[in-house]
């Protein structure tokens, strides 16, 4: 009987109750396989069936007991709606549908093994190379133990290491240039994600005849604002957790020097020039060798964390997730 009141032709099917709504402005719901297609092993098993002649052996061949091969074809016969199988006392023999069946079964087999060779081969090269970008006193103190133990893991794998200020690192990971990059800052940069990886501690140092080396009262916070310091570059790790400790203090003074390498930095500083703050993991020699000398700074905390990070929302796979996991062991762990 017709309705009394008839769409009008120009308007919308309504959707159907077993599609997925699409997103709002979106392409329309995904397309889903037919629910008479097998699943890829349940046609695995009716090509081995096939092969063999007999459902048990073909059971041994893709490792399953013969029970829950009969149950397969079974399950595979009633979700199609045809017998697949004549089963008798001499084995197995594929029915007419069957025949056909299982040539449609080969071909959609041999396309999934391509499209797996497909993406093993993806795979293969990705795991030939990795692009490390380092914050320098990462790169130059810490990232070497850590890509000698990667090579042990990973001899195949080609890695190139940019080092440059943390500024640069997220660039070079936001514009592709790099797979997997370190960190001095105070926070993740903007478009990426991170985890902690290790915490550092940054000292002021100056050369033992300076005359903070013989003062018998710690430097106020202050006082180390106040003075034109030998200083990383803006954007550097170092230069920001700096900026932030003595913003409440006044701000740093117009530094004295400004260097983009942590070993000019310490250079400058132990020929008298003045004052400089560093990270202690790249002083140990120095301190060590009375080439510098510690100052102690009351009331200011220069501490910092040092962090992994990546392209938000693509969490580290192969090399990349086997460097990530070797800093969290003893050779990545860093001073509290």
């Amino acid at each position: 009987m017709s309705s009394p009141h008839p769409p009008p032709a120009d308007s919308p099917d309504p959707p159907s109750p077993s599609s997925p709504p699409s997103a709002p402005g979106g392409p329309g719901p995904l397309p889903s396989l037919p629910h008479r297609v097998p699943d890829l092993g349940a046609m695995v098993l009716l090509l081995a069936v096939a092969r063999h002649g007999s459902l048990g052996r073909a059971a041994r061949d893709v490792g399953i007991t013969q029970p829950a091969a009969s149950s397969r074809i079974r399950s595979m016969e009633r979700q199609l709606g045809v017998a697949l199988l004549d089963r008798s006392p001499r084995g197995s023999r594929l029915t007419d549908a069957g025949a056909l069946v299982t040539d449609w079964a080969r071909r959609v087999v041999e396309a999934a093994e391509a499209f797996d060779a497909g993406a093993q081969a993806l795979r293969d090269r990705r795991d030939s190379r990795l692009r490390v970008a380092a914050s320098m006193t990462i790169a130059e103190y810490l990232m070497p133990g850590w890509l000698i133990a990667l090579r042990a893991e990973r001899p195949d794998t080609a890695v190139s290491l940019i080092a440059g200020n943390s500024s640069v690192v997220a660039v070079r990971l936001l514009s592709g240039e790099a797979d997997l990059g370190f960190v001095e800052g105070l926070s993740v940069p903007e478009g990426l994600d991170g985890t902690v990886i290790a915490h550092d501690r940054l000292v002021v140092v100056v050369a033992p005849a300076h005359p903070w080396a013989r003062r018998r009262t710690q430097v106020t916070p202050g006082e180390l604002a106040a003075t034109p310091l030998i200083l990383r570059e803006h954007g550097s790790g170092t230069r920001q957790v700096l900026d932030a400790a003595l913003a409440v203090h006044g701000g740093l003074a117009r530094p004295l020097l400004e260097l983009s390498s942590t070993t000019a930095v310490k250079g400058a500083a132990e020929s008298g020039a003045g004052p400089c703050v560093l990270s202690e993991l790249a002083l140990d020699e120095e301190l060590s060798a009375r080439r510098l000398v510690e100052i102690p700074v009351a009331g200011v905390r220069l501490r910092r964390q040092l962090r992994a990070v990546w392209p938000a929302g693509h969490r580290p796979t192969g090399p990349a997730r086997d460097l990530l996991s070797l800093t969290a062991g003893p050779a990545g762990a860093g001073r509290g």
